[in-house]
């Protein structure tokens, strides 16, 4: 046991020395001016100035100081005064002040204990608790009585704090100092010799008390002394000092001690009473009070550890005397601490948001907040333990004394829990203990770590063939755990092959519902079943996403009739079935074989006879198709049937298909191929007709549209002669714009043979003349002079309009004369445009004679 005990203490003392040796200690004078320097904490502390800002240094403010003294340049790392000390104020009845403060700096998270020390200065001299004292002392008083006085007091400590007194020169007192066990002053006038009432009965003193500051100061107090006649014994107290300890908890009335002084004289001179000292300060009456006749002292209000712990003042006890006498004693009340203050949580640095636990975010460890607690009781009622609650991925490391941090301890997972309500406990060790609670509401934001899921692994949709392009079909819904952006699901269609085509060709999906719609009409036919895989993305940093696969069937319509595969239906070759005229009832004649491309309901077919050369000789199966004989066939039987059998689906509505079955009833072979080649010629003989029919109806019109085209231009061809004969009338030579292409002289006689073209371009559609199609055509213009010997050739451009309907109609040349005295040959020539292609052209074509007539009558003829 004795061996745990050392092992506890060394380690004890090895944890204090680190803690020793982690303290940083300053002193500074009180009443120093705001901003005087203290000491470089970055030098001392050895840190970068420049992580000062950065890792957000700053001093944790301490509860039990109500101002904030110091403070801190980060940017320079320089410790000042920010508010001006007042010794006596922020350390009352000590010798030493230290003010304790803790740096903090972050990212890591480090603390420092800086300890400092305010210098007392002698800025306080000292003082009497009154101006003047008047004391009485009768005349009996034999030389070397002693008087005690009130000390005078002074805040200063140390070397400034009070050193000596003085009295002013006088024939009767002396003063006299005494030093108590208790390290306290007790001052005494000293009577040197008697008094005589008569001679002087008052006699004024002054009473100097210095200190030991350099300069020194002091204080007085007057002192009357009122010469009494004979009342010659004061009261002593059995004791110069009376000393007693209390719990602050003690309540009102409680008799704390009992002072006892006793006098030699009887009588009134010899009844004692009892009370405080007029020097006593004012807080004393309002906490103590003393029963003037028994001397007991007892508690009037309430005490308070934390604001005071010992309380010292002077009673007096004084006869009841003409000339009372006074007697003066020491009490000095211990106030016992008792755990009456719960422990104080200050919580600094908190993080209202954490991020959930991913590879790199909020790992465990990562710092919540920095807490600060405090308990202004001493002993073990001031010592305290900080805890939270074990179920929750957080814990407490306590860093420094009465400091901890929160910080976290597991993986946190919004979408499990997406807060945490954090329950700081302090509970100190008094008896009985007592405990303070901070609530930190703690928000974990979200990661990007869900990726979307769909509701089902597999989706099987259906569509009717035939749909509208752009109609919707189905609707996808993906899930997705996280919150925010993270959860913003868009929908899109993986890029994948149907029927070796992209399926975005087939469906699209709108991006932000997840409906998908039909891209195309789609055909059971060709296509009954196909696949396609959405993918759902959410919108984080990186996105995540979820695919899924979609089966979409493609159910049928009955969009297709019945096809018939037998027999075949052909005009120039029917099909006859022949069968014997001995066939018994029920005989298989033949099978109608239809098929139907649509399937299920709408591909079943049903066979029925709607027309019949004889409705009781056949019959048809529903369902097989399949024609049967229905009683004998018999010698007044046709040998020839037609029969038509009509096919009909089973869709809604259905769709039908007729075929017709040509049956030849024979009694041998022989009779079988004659019936069958008189059978062919009659649908033959049937089909050439036709065909003689609608050809002579192609001619007819034919014809009858060549006359028309015929009349029109003949019309047109002799209003323009008119009006070239009416130019050349009033004497004006028509300008002609066309030319021959070619011509030649012929003999001497000045004649030209040549040719002319015309060509003329009419809508099919109506009398309209107007051209409508422009082509260029090169015109030659030849001027030939008298001498017959010069030529110039003239080209330029004609525009023509021709539509796709034009007629052609070609004229026979017609040949012309001109006399010799016609000024030139002239000829005129359109040439027909090749470019055309089905457009229709006229031309004329004209042959002049050795010897013309004059132009005019040329012209008109």
């Amino acid at each position: 046991m004795a061996n745990r005990e050392g092992f506890f203490h060394s380690l004890l003392f090895c944890c204090l020395l680190d803690l020793a040796i982690g303290q940083i200690s300053y002193s500074i004078p009180e009443e120093a001016d705001p901003g005087t320097f203290v000491g470089n904490l970055a030098k001392d502390l050895e840190l970068d100035i420049r992580d000062f800002e950065a890792r957000s240094f700053g001093i944790a403010p301490r509860r039990n100081m109500k101002k904030r003294y110091l403070d801190v340049n980060t940017k320079t790392g320089i410790l000042f005064i920010s508010e001006r000390i007042d010794r006596e104020e922020l350390c009352p009845n000590t010798d030493t002040c230290v003010i304790h403060i803790e740096a903090i700096v972050h990212n890591p998270l480090h603390l420092y204990r800086v300890e400092i020390t305010v210098v007392d200065i002698n800025d306080n001299a000292p003082s009497f608790p009154l101006e003047t004292l008047t004391l009485s002392i009768a005349e009996s008083a034999i030389p070397g009585a002693r008087f005690p006085l009130e000390s005078a007091s002074d805040p200063d400590v140390g070397t400034n704090s009070l050193k000596s007194y003085t009295l002013s020169t006088n024939d009767f007192f002396n003063v006299d100092v005494q030093t108590s066990s208790d390290k306290g002053k007790s001052i005494e006038l000293l009577l040197k010799k008697a008094l005589d009432r008569e001679k002087e009965p008052d006699i004024h003193l002054v009473l100097t008390a210095f200190d030991g500051g350099k300069p020194s100061k002091s204080g007085t107090v007057l002192i009357i002394v009122e010469v009494l006649d004979t009342n010659d014994n004061a009261p002593v107290f059995t004791q110069s000092l009376y000393k007693a300890s209390v719990y602050e908890n003690t309540p009102e009335k409680t008799v704390i001690m009992r002072l006892n002084a006793t006098d030699a004289d009887e009588g009134l001179n010899g009844e004692v009473k009892y009370l405080f000292s007029k020097m006593s300060p004012k807080t004393i009456f309002d906490t103590f009070d003393i029963d003037s006749r028994t001397g007991e002292i007892y508690l009037r209000g309430t005490l308070d550890f934390e604001e005071t712990n010992t309380y010292e003042f002077h009673v007096q006890a004084e006869d009841r005397g003409q000339i009372p006498m006074v007697a003066h004693c020491k009490v000095i009340v211990e106030v016992i601490d008792v755990n009456d203050n719960a422990p104080e949580i200050t919580v600094s640095s908190l993080t209202s948001t954490v991020m959930e636990n991913t590879q790199t975010d909020s790992l465990p460890g990562t710092v919540i907040a920095i807490i600060n607690v405090q308990d202004k009781d001493s002993g073990r009622n001031g010592q305290v333990i900080c805890f939270i609650d074990n179920n929750i991925p957080f814990k407490l490391k306590s860093s420094l004394n009465n400091f901890y941090s929160l910080e976290t301890d597991g993986i946190l997972d919004r979408e499990k829990t997406p807060q945490y309500n954090i329950t700081i406990v302090a509970t100190d060790q008094g008896e009985p203990s007592l405990s303070a609670t901070y609530a930190i509401l703690l928000a974990v934001s979200d990661v990007n770590d869900n990726p979307p899921r769909f509701e089902q692994q597999r989706y099987t949709t259906y569509i009717m063939e035939n749909n509208s392009p752009g109609s919707s079909f189905f609707s996808l819904h993906a899930k997705d755990d996280d919150s925010g952006v993270n959860s913003k699901i868009t929908y899109f269609v993986q890029e994948t092959r149907i029927n070796n085509q992209s399926a975005s060709s087939f469906v699209s999906v709108n991006l932000d519902e997840g409906v998908i719609y039909a891209v195309r009409s789609y055909d059971y036919e060709q296509l009954s079943h196909f696949q396609i895989l959405v993918t759902a993305k959410d919108g984080g940093s990186p996105s995540l996403s979820g695919s899924v696969i979609v089966d979409v069937y493609i159910q049928d319509q009955n969009d297709n009739p019945p096809e018939v595969l037998y027999p075949v239906q052909s005009k120039s070759h029917p099909i006859t079935e022949l069968i014997p005229r001995s066939a018994d009832v029920g005989y298989l004649v033949t099978k109608v074989v239809a098929v139907d491309k649509d399937s299920s309901n709408n591909a079943w077919l049903s066979y029925k006879i709607i027309k019949s050369t004889d409705q009781t000789l056949f019959k048809v199966g529903i369902h097989d198709g399949e024609l049967r004989t229905l009683r004998q066939i018999t010698e007044k039987d046709f040998s020839k049937y037609k029969l038509t059998i009509l096919i009909e689906d089973n869709g809604q509505p259905p769709y039908t298909v007729s075929v017709n079955v040509n049956v030849a009833v024979i009694d041998n072979f022989a009779q079988a191929f004659s019936e069958f080649n008189d059978l062919a010629q009659r649908n033959n003989d049937d089909g050439d007709m036709q065909f003689y029919l609608i050809l002579s109806l192609v001619i007819v019109s034919f014809v009858f549209l060549i006359l028309i085209l015929v009349v029109i231009c003949l019309k047109i061809h002799k209003w323009r002669r008119c009006k070239l004969f009416n130019e050349g009338s009033n004497g004006i030579l028509p300008v002609i714009p066309y030319y021959p292409p070619r011509y030649a002289e012929v003999g001497a006689t000045g004649t030209l043979c040549h040719v002319y073209n015309y060509e003329v371009c009419l809508k099919t559609d109506s009398g309209d003349s107007e051209l409508t199609n422009r082509k260029p055509i090169v015109q030659n213009v030849v001027d030939v002079k008298s001498s017959g010997t010069e030529t110039n050739t003239h080209k330029g451009n004609l525009d023509s309009t021709v539509e796709e309907d034009i007629i052609q109609v070609s004229f026979s040349p017609i040949p012309f004369c001109s006399t010799s005295q016609a000024p030139s040959d002239l000829s005129r020539s359109v040439q027909p445009d090749s470019s055309l292609g089905s457009g229709w052209a006229t031309q004329g074509h004209s042959q002049s004679c050795p010897e013309a007539t004059p132009l005019i009558s040329w012209l008109c003829a």
